[in-house]
């Protein structure tokens, strides 16, 4: 089958997915939820759509556990969009992509922080060398200009 065709197929359903999800399901465990992608068998019998879920990890299984029971709901809307002989069976998956990003930019900025501190440190010290008078040895002789 053509990849276009499949492209196309996946788009639709993470936009079906994402306004049920959106407008249509009532069920309280499914909340701050975003659809990032979907992929789609190349028979187009099996569909897995990945989730986005912000807050802790019992959100997100609450999440999970919801759309996973709502599966035939969505569809259900899949299948008056689509005029495909067969309707996927879509798996919800956690994508874990913007959490782990969200993550590495915390850690940068903690870094980046790190390194602004210990370089503001530097020139202090730094400053502190040069605004010094130079040490002065008494034991040693004073020199003569005769």
């Amino acid at each position: 089958m053509k990849h276009h065709r499949l492209a196309r197929v996946a788009e639709a359903i993470r936009e079906v997915a994402s306004e049920a999800i959106l407008y249509e399901l009532k069920d309280p465990r499914i909340k701050f939820t975003t659809v990032t992608r979907a992929e789609v068998s190349a028979d187009l019998q099996h569909a897995k759509v990945y989730i986005s879920v912000m807050g802790s990890d019992r959100d997100r299984n609450l999440t999970l556990h919801g759309l996973k029971s709502a599966a035939g709901f969505i569809q259900s809307k899949l299948g008056e969009r689509m005029r495909t002989r067969y309707i996927p069976i879509l798996e919800f998956v956690l994508d874990e992509g913007i959490r782990n990003s969200l993550e590495v930019a915390r850690l940068l900025n903690e870094e980046k922080a790190r390194s602004q501190e210990s370089g503001v440190r530097g020139q202090e010290s730094e400053s502190t060398d040069a605004e010094a008078p130079p040490a002065h040895d008494d034991s040693a002789p004073a020199e003569s200009d005769s």
